[in-house]
């Protein structure tokens, strides 16, 4: 996630650490916080890895700011990552809102339904947080009121979501066509 989100945000434009780190947050920090301690090793091994450059430049104090940039060969891994998201990326809500955020940096429409129609199959399958015995319970099962809202949120969230998928790949089928 972490990799993806530098790599998009930088395909966006250059910028400093401080100013990454906040686009990061603003989109994944209230669900993963992003630590110094993960984002300059992070960026440290994109650079070792010629996906991206860092260079000094005069701070707003006296300290100098590293002013970071993507490469082509980190444009490249971005987009690699874009078409070929892994499986986690799919089934993780928190994964999937990162490559969706970025994935419009997807010059092909077709390579983006790929990823969308994938998001669709996961979640046109049966799923549940709780089971009796191996089979999945409903909401409306559960007496734990608690658990029967976690089951409501989820599926309201699921139906909300498949309708805007169902949308947005007529979008881009049409896009596609013509």
């Amino acid at each position: 996630m972490l990799t993806l989100a530098i790599l998009g945000f930088l395909a966006e434009r250059p910028m400093h650490a401080y100013e990454l780190k906040k686009h990061i947050a603003g989109l994944a920090g209230h669900v993963r916080r992003v630590s110094d301690g993960a984002l300059y090793p992070a960026v440290s091994r994109l650079e070792d890895s010629g996906w991206l450059t860092r260079r000094e430049e005069p701070g707003q104090s006296v300290a100098p700011r590293q002013m970071i940039t993507l490469t082509e060969a980190g444009r490249e891994e971005l987009l690699r990552r874009l078409r070929n998201p892994g499986p986690q990326d799919i089934t993780d809500r928190s994964k999937f809102v990162v490559v969706l955020s970025f994935l419009s940096h997807l010059p092909d429409p077709q390579a983006q339904i790929a990823v969308l129609r994938r998001r669709w199959d996961f979640l046109s399958e049966p799923a549940s947080f709780f089971y009796d015995g191996s089979r999945p319970m409903r909401a409306s099962e559960l007496t734990d009121p608690f658990r029967r809202g976690i089951l409501t949120v989820a599926r309201a969230t699921k139906i909300a979501e498949k309708a805007w998928l169902e949308e947005i790949l007529q979008e881009l089928e049409v896009k596609v066509a013509t």
